[in-house]
């Protein structure tokens, strides 16, 4: 374009010559007035001046357009001949319309095209690796059943030999008792033979008693009476005195066992206690005091086993005194829930641990050892929902340090005092983590204020606590953190002994399909190998497995390690003591002790809560009760949703758990439940078919649920007797703002492309702007060119006003959607 002067330029834009006299003056173009000519390049100046004042980038990219459109119209006569050959002339206009687009953009589409074919090609190899790490992760499994059944079958040959064996070694002792018995009749009777031939020899002759029976007199001479010498000695044996025995009885044993200890045969204690009116079997438990009357009965002496005794003898004969060495920490990450502490840990870790968590958040104990440049460290991922108070008590107890992690926008919440709570109460050291320092509202002085109120006071304002401010996602102070904890360590002097019985602690167990129990063990001293004999609270067995975190196999583990460990004969409690032990036999004695133990406080558990549900029947007999069967993945995880269920009982309605436990949902489970008018609630477990089958028959319900509040909230929706419908969203109809147009009647209005579905009037939409959601609200217009529509479908060009909302720009796009309620049912 050539040069024009301000008049000329101001009349194109349609403003005041004065206006563009100032904007010309703003943008350093001085004019002296409405005559001056303005140059290309002043114009382009000003062009950018005023791009840059209402906030767009100076960037000469961003000022040329990606896409030009080009219009080009000519007019031409065409001469038709009309009636009476009289001609006319018609003028026809030509429109030709072209549209170029830039290349950058074509490149552009180009290069996503590609990225998004690349992330499906990686997508799909993903797919196969999955695929084949299962196959072979089902082949490993079935060599493990085939190799476990082999042993099975292997141990039960053996005891069917040994069984041999002990029968065959009882005819023995039979015969062998039979034989003596016939060689000292023999000897009598030569005995007396003996007798008989000296006293013919001049001896005088035996008495003989008047009541003997007359055949014997006939088969015998008669003699003539003489008198025996007293001086004589006679053939006869003095029988041999009873032998007694001080035999221990523990807290119960077997039939078998009894006899054992008295040296007798099983089938004469069975007589016995049948003359005692009891009909046992030969591995029949029974308990101390009816084995003490059935030793005094034999004419023994009992002596009574103290309850701790069995235990007392098998950790002083386990005990052993080594070398203690350095060991690494271990740190248990504590605080409340979305904090950000297993994102903290998956950045040591350099690995994902959040993305397998139901709902993002941690539901299990995760016990890991992490290898760093500062040295070792095992790392306690804890719980923070509330539910899981048990799950974090049981993390402090088994730590050295507690890292506490606090987030800088959130501050102290219940979740993080309860574990400044359990950390003093364990008396361990605690290190604060100051989480997402990295967001715009981050405010780390509020989490200090908010701490020192918990008398957690900070180094720098004369406290004994460490504060660290680190980011997750950025890993900006991590090494300062590892530093800091590190440090602790070498203050605390952490030492433990790296040979001899491992001794350790349960952090979590479950059952697993194809493996059995699965333990999760904290080793706290000594060495664990495979092959060792473990006792662990009321389990026992022998390590047939062990692996670490990543789920690798190893032979041995040293203090602070966490292994899962197979080969248990079930899944303990969390928390209990671990320890391994030379003998298997008092290691299954001790485990059979705590067992029966554990059965009588259950069973004085039961019969107190029936007391209480008798008096409470009798206060108020309207109350009503809502019975429950809870199956969970792991033993922390029904201990929690346990307590979590109790924990809501009111006034008016009662949360009874019928029972809870680990491993899938059997048929034993769905008849109890079927018998207790109980629900079924399966975290993280499925029923097999059995039990399937079973819940078709009694018409139990059953709930699957992989995240603890919805177990919670639904069980809160039955108490109360009315489920709330759920509500959903779905979206409609999806449009690109082109362009905006200013309407005198309804402001500014979105000429929009419907890109997906159908935009409907009458919905709620939303405004979304680099995929992120700006504005919510409803739309006041809707047209098709000049007529209002109550329906735009995809590919079609529209108008869009949005009511009480007037920053609709370029680029942004409108979201039609609607709301529907689902009816839920319990």
């Amino acid at each position: 374009m050539a040069d024009v002067t301000v008049a000329q330029f101001a009349e194109v834009l349609k403003v005041p010559v004065e206006k563009l006299i100032s904007q010309l003056d703003e943008a350093g173009l001085s004019v002296s007035g409405a005559e001056d000519t303005i140059s290309d390049d002043a114009k382009l100046e000003l062009l950018t001046f005023l791009r840059r004042s209402h906030g767009k980038k100076d960037d000469p990219s961003a000022a040329a357009p990606k896409r030009i459109t080009l219009k080009r119209k000519s007019q031409n006569e065409l001469r038709l001949s009309g009636a009476q050959g009289r001609a006319r002339t018609v003028n026809v206009e030509v429109r030709r319309k072209r549209t170029y687009i830039k290349r950058d953009v074509l490149e552009e589409k180009a290069r996503k095209k590609q990225e998004e074919l690349d992330q499906k090609r990686k997508a799909e190899e993903d797919r196969v690796a999955d695929e084949q790490r299962e196959i072979e992760a089902k082949r490993k499994a079935a060599e493990e059943e085939e190799r476990l059944r082999k042993e099975q079958e292997e141990k039960a040959r053996l005891e069917q030999e040994q069984e041999a064996r002990r029968v065959a070694e009882q005819e023995a002792e039979r015969r062998r008792k039979e034989e003596e018995e016939r060689q000292r009749q023999e000897k009598i009777r030569r005995d007396r033979e003996q007798r008989a031939k000296e006293t013919r020899y001049g001896r005088k002759e035996l008495h003989v008693a008047k009541d003997k029976s007359g055949q014997r007199k006939k088969r015998r001479p008669k003699r003539r009476a003489l008198a025996v010498n007293v001086d004589s000695k006679h053939g006869f044996e003095r029988p041999t005195a009873p032998v007694i025995r001080e035999v221990t009885i523990p807290e119960t044993l077997t039939v078998s066992d009894l006899a054992n200890r008295m040296a007798v045969k099983s089938t004469e204690v069975i007589k016995i206690m049948m003359g005692m009116g009891a009909m046992v079997t030969i591995n029949q438990m029974i308990d101390q005091d009816t084995a003490a009357i059935v030793v005094e009965e034999m004419g023994h002496t009992p002596k009574l086993l103290k309850e701790s005794d069995v235990e007392d003898k098998l950790l002083a004969s386990s005990a052993t005194e080594a070398e203690e060495l350095p060991r690494a920490p271990v740190v248990t990450i504590m605080g409340h829930v979305d904090h950000g502490k297993t994102s903290l840990l998956d950045f040591i870790r350099r690995t994902k641990v959040t993305e397998g968590e139901a709902g993002g958040i941690t539901q299990h104990i995760g016990a890991y050892h992490v290898e760093t440049n500062k040295g070792n460290i095992a790392f306690l991922d804890t719980p923070g929902h509330e539910a899981f108070t048990a799950m974090r008590a049981r993390g402090a107890q088994a730590t050295d340090i507690v890292i506490l992690v606090v987030a800088a926008d959130d501050g102290v919440k219940p979740q993080t005092i309860e574990a400044i709570q359990h950390a003093k109460a364990a008396e361990v050291p605690i290190v604060v983590a100051v989480n997402k320092v990295d967001l715009a509202n981050a405010d780390p002085e509020r989490a200090k204020n908010e701490l020192a109120q918990q008398e957690v006071i900070p180094e720098d304002w004369g406290g004994d606590n460490m504060f660290v401010h680190v980011s997750a996602k950025t890993g900006e102070g991590v090494d300062e953190l590892l530093d800091a904890v590190l440090l602790q360590s070498e203050v605390l002097e952490l030492k433990a002994q790296a040979s001899g019985p491992a001794r350790g602690l349960v952090i979590e167990s479950s059952l697993e399909r194809g493996r059995g129990a699965v333990a999760t063990v904290l080793v706290q001293s000594g060495l664990l190998k495979t092959g060792d004999t473990v006792l662990a609270g009321k389990e026992f067995g022998r390590v047939r497995a062990m692996f670490d975190a990543q789920g690798n196999e190893i032979k041995e583990a040293g203090p602070s390690i966490p292994v899962a460990m197979l080969g248990l004969s079930g899944a303990p409690d969390a928390g209990d003591e671990m320890m391994a032990v030379e003998n298997e036999r008092k290691a299954r004695e001790v485990a059979n002790y705590r067992e029966s133990k554990g059965r009588d406080v259950k069973l004085a558990q039961q019969q107190a809560a029936k007391l209480e549900d008798v008096f409470s029947q009798m206060e108020d007999g309207s109350r009503k009760s809502v019975n429950l069967l809870i199956k969970a993945d792991v033993q922390g995880s029904a201990e929690a949703i346990r307590q979590a269920m109790i924990k809501m009982s009111n006034e008016e309605v009662a949360v009874k758990v019928v029972s809870s436990g680990v491993g899938g949902i059997t048929a034993t489970d769905v008849n109890l439940a079927s018998t207790a008018g109980a629900i079924v609630l399966g975290f993280n477990v499925r029923a097999d078919g059995a039990a399937r089958d079973a819940l078709k028959e009694t018409g139990v319900e059953l709930h699957y649920h992989s995240i603890i509040y919805e177990a919670i909230d639904q069980v809160k929706s039955a108490i109360s007797g009315l489920l709330s419908p759920e509500v959903k969203e779905q979206i409609v109809g999806l449009a690109e703002v082109k362009d905006v147009f200013s309407s005198p009647k309804f402001g500014d209005i979105a000429g929009c492309m419907v890109m997906e579905g159908n935009v409907k009037r009458g919905l709620p939409i939303r405004v979304l702007r680099d995929n992120v959601v700006i504005y919510e609200g409803e739309l006041e217009s809707l047209r098709r060119f000049k007529d209002d529509v109550n329906e735009v479908r995809s590919g079609t060009e529209c108008g869009i006003g949005v009511k009480n909302y007037n920053d609709v720009k370029p680029g942004d796009q409108i979201e039609c959607f609607e709301r529907f309620e689902v009816a839920r049912t319990l």
